[in-house]
């Protein structure tokens, strides 16, 4: 499995990486796996801001509906358009091509709460 180091992750599976005051953000690997083939994602195409724990979308997978929470909060600057037309970019890419949103962060310091890649490993199981 894999799990960048340089990258954040929240409990409920979304991963950040923060580039100066931008952040991506995505579902980890872990999560595409155990949601299965992705077929459709609907991210809040009105939205702007967004607050940690807050749910920004959801992901619909061939067996189940997940919600997308916010690991940090900020001023939604970009959503992955091309997840409309290939949705499976999050499975064959999770920390790639696979992103959902990038967001200017409002508070950075949101990201230190966020557990590293090897606290993420140990939460779950691996």
């Amino acid at each position: 499995m894999n799990i960048p180091e340089d990258y954040k992750f929240s409990a409920d599976h979304e991963w950040v990486k923060v580039d100066g005051n931008t952040a991506l953000i995505g579902i980890s690997d872990y999560a595409q796996g155990e949601l299965g083939d992705i077929v459709y994602i609907d991210i809040d195409s009105d939205i702007d801001e967004i607050a940690a724990n807050e749910t920004f979308g959801s992901i619909e997978a061939v067996k189940t509906v997940s919600d997308l929470y916010a690991p940090v909060s900020g001023k939604v600057i970009e959503i992955n358009e091309r997840l409309e037309d290939e949705p499976e970019l999050v499975n064959s890419d999770p920390y790639g091509e696979g992103w959902l949103i990038k967001v200017e962060l409002s508070d950075s310091s949101q990201v230190d709460n966020l557990l590293s890649g090897e606290d993420y490993k140990k939460q779950i199981g691996g």
